[in-house]
């Protein structure tokens, strides 16, 4: 339905202002638990126009106010809330009273202290890219600003020029500059973005967190599958403690092999014959080495002589026995306490006294599908909420091991457990770079997105590259005696991953999240689902915008070679400057460029290319670093120039040769190199750069200056 609320006519010659303000009270950053508040109206603000000024309330707070400029005859105001089912969308339409001329508006916003720039609406022109955020977003293709604590979404649509740059932050507030200018001008601001306008019924974001830290390590499932000894992760935890910890792999992973059996409690807790010291002395050989112990668990039941012994706590047929489904044989009727305090808690009270601090739940799907869905006359007959029993068995688990571990849901999309799973195995077995295009918009909004263990083939660096630049899950899954060889390197490079926000709140690819309705009538999960991420992608460009307060710069993952010419406007960069591009892989500095460049194709052996781009100087600066695939996003602290020295901070890794390639412009000369702690850098000209090599003796922070004479 269709509502007309107002239309003035305002004067023009003004400017306006967009305030958005948040109450202390409701705010949730990434944290692990967010205080209980009260949910946000699924209703229009309240808009007020007099004369030049515009004032709107939502949720008891400010949340636009401005004025208005840009044309002789004054300009009109129109506002229409719309309805669709239960979405809700404001708009503000603005005008030129009469013909011609432009409608100018320049502002303030303000947010929570989760909310962030970014498009909210798809664009009509520019290759197909995923954007991720290290850092609050400068971008030029930012139209919005998306408040995740109270889940709205304040934008422009297309057609006027438009930007929000984020300005000064106070505790508590983010504030953003916003400017739009045009012949015409809407402003669209929709409550419930996620949970109404885009069918997340369970995303409610002021009840909790996202996982704040990085999650890299290793998954024994592909090396070992069912077969895995204790000798295997004892073996495993020796390699990735002395060759990848110290880059950022903190977490081991026992999957499936080690359990008695499925069913209750003592199959789970106590280990089959291959784990001889028992299921207990892992968690602690695991932490001695400085790793966090992670462990699969299932919840299927296949234990038939105790389920027919107990058919009333159990999903049962028509007959009243318990009823039969793929994969999780007996389900579990999780809204009888009883059953759940009995079969549930115990295990997972077990593992975390146990000392396990990570939780892989499979077979997630097959509970819902085969065990609910199939089933959904017994849910009727016994008047109980199917849904709801299904929470309930997540909501049990989860009460158990607490929000101070993880929770990973496997596998595929699950939106019924949204808010209870701090990550979601987003596609099948196997690693999946179409998923990071297909749910790009849910990673560290909804919860954390894994693309499944990626294995160190031929494809090494480009998996590692993508997972790294999208923020999402990463864990490794090859035999450990791998990782002593030189096909470790890519994973190096791409650890730990850095916290990101999604650039964009819609998917890049909707294929498969625009499916969700099917969830609830879905009976076999055998295979990937309509709305499970899939294995064809159709994108090849994942860009990470890394915004520090010393610098921006971006990293533009290229894994095909569908766009030959990168436009720097379509990155969201000023095309009137000057950008140096950097190859990471290749360790080659392409040249700097005005407008665009050209990647050229990508090296076989590569697979990909981790182009970093930053805006040219008038004096010598740090292109990039070799410690990471973001080319300083993870190790490089600080870095200033002034007095004729380019001076910086650096996380350096033991043993581990770390490379600072510096612009040397015409008319400068390096004098010297210096850094207290690491004596004799190797400093060598490599082209248009000078490559300084230091080699850590320990892990830890270097301060390091290059003095330079300008002739």
């Amino acid at each position: 339905m269709k509502k007309l609320l107002t239309a003035k006519r305002i004067k023009a010659s003004v400017i306006v202002t967009v305030a958005v303000f948040v109450s202390a009270a409701v705010m949730v950053s990434c944290g692990r638990k967010g205080p209980a508040s009260a949910a946000p109206p699924n209703e229009s603000a309240r808009v007020s126009i007099k004369r030049d000024k515009i004032r709107v309330r939502y949720d008891g707070r400010e949340i636009f106010s401005g004025e208005i400029s840009g044309v002789e005859s004054g300009a009109e105001a129109k506002i229409n809330v719309f309805r669709t089912g239960d979405a809700v969308s404001q708009v503000i339409l603005l005008t030129p009273r009469g013909r011609g001329g432009k409608v100018r508006l320049e502002g303030t916003l303000f947010g929570g202290p989760e909310s962030f720039p970014c498009e909210a609406d798809r664009r009509d022109r520019g290759p197909i890219m995923v954007r991720h955020v290290s850092g609050t977003s400068r971008s030029l293709l930012n139209r919005a600003v998306y408040d995740r604590g109270r889940d709205w979404v304040f934008s422009v649509d297309a057609g006027p020029r438009a930007s929000v740059r984020p300005l000064e932050e106070e505790p508590g507030i983010r504030q953003y500059g916003f400017e739009a200018e045009g012949g015409e001008i809407v402003l669209r601001f929709r409550p419930r973005f996620y949970q109404v306008h885009r069918g997340l019924e369970f995303f409610e974001p002021w009840t909790y967190k996202i996982w704040p830290h990085p999650v890299a390590g290793w998954i024994s499932w592909f090396a070992f599958y069912d077969k895995v000894t204790e000798r295997d992760i004892v073996e495993t935890a020796d390699t990735l403690s002395t060759v990848l910890l110290p880059f950022g792999y903190e977490y081991l992973q026992i999957d499936d092999g080690y359990q008695r059996g499925e069913g209750l409690p003592e199959l789970w807790l106590e280990a089959n014959a291959k784990f001889p010291r028992g299921l207990g002395f892992l968690p602690r050989y695991i932490k001695s080495k400085g790793l966090k112990p992670g462990i699969w668990t299932n919840v299927a039941f296949k234990q038939a002589d105790f389920a027919a012994s107990r058919p009333d706590w159990f999903v049962t047929d028509e007959t009243g026995s318990p009823a039969r489904g793929s994969w999780v044989e007996f389900s579990l009727d999780a809204s009888k306490a009883e059953a759940v305090d009995a079969v549930v808690r115990p295990v997972y009270r077990g593992l975390r006294e146990m000392g396990w601090e990570y939780f892989k739940v499979d077979a997630l799907r097959h509970l819902r599908y085969e065990g609910y869905n199939a089933h959904a006359g017994y849910f009727e007959r016994e008047k109980r909420s199917l849904v709801g029993a299904y929470r309930g068995y997540v909501e049990a688990i989860r009460g158990e091991i607490g929000r101070d571990f993880f929770l990973l849901g496997c596998w595929g999309i699950r939106p019924e457990l949204i808010g209870l799973l701090d990550g979601c195995r987003i596609g099948t077995d196997g690693f999946s770079y179409a998923g990071l295009a297909q749910f790009n918009s849910w990673n560290n909004v909804v919860w954390r997105n894994d693309p499944d263990h990626i294995e160190l083939n031929a494809d090494r660096y480009k998996s590692t590259l993508v997972t790294s630049l999208t923020g999402s899950i990463l864990l490794l899954t090859d035999k450990p005696e791998l990782y002593r060889t030189e096909a470790v390197e890519p994973a190096r490079r791409a650890a730990p991953v850095l916290w990101t926000r999604p650039g964009q709140v819609f998917d890049v690819d909707p294929s498969r999240s625009g499916e969700l309705g099917r969830v609830g009538a879905e009976v076999s999960g055998s295979g990937s689902r309509v709305f499970d991420a899939g294995l064809q992608p159709t994108c090849d460009l994942f860009l990470l915008e890394i915004a520090r307060p010393f610098e921006d710069w971006m990293v533009l993952g290229r894994t095909g070679e569908s766009v030959r010419e990168i436009q720097f406007a379509d990155l969201g960069l000023d095309p009137g400057k000057e950008y140096f591009v950097f190859e990471f892989w290749t360790r080659r500095l392409l040249g700097s460029f005005l407008t665009s460049f050209a990647p050229g194709p990508l090296d076989p052996l590569y697979r990909s290319q981790a182009l970093a781009i930053r805006e040219r100087k008038p004096h010598p600066q740090v292109i990039a670093t070799s410690r990471h695939v973001t080319c300083g996003g993870v190790d490089l602290v600080e870095a200033h120039w002034g007095d004729g020295t380019l001076s910086g901070r650096s996380l350096v890794v033991a043993g581990d040769p770390y490379d600072i390639y510096l612009t040397v412009p015409e008319g400068y000369r390096l004098e010297g190199f210096e850094c207290p702690g690491i004596p004799d850098a190797e400093v060598k000209k490599e082209g248009l750069l000078v490559r300084v090599r230091l080699l850590p003796g320990e892990s830890g922070t270097v301060d390091w200056s290059a003095r330079f004479t300008n002739n």
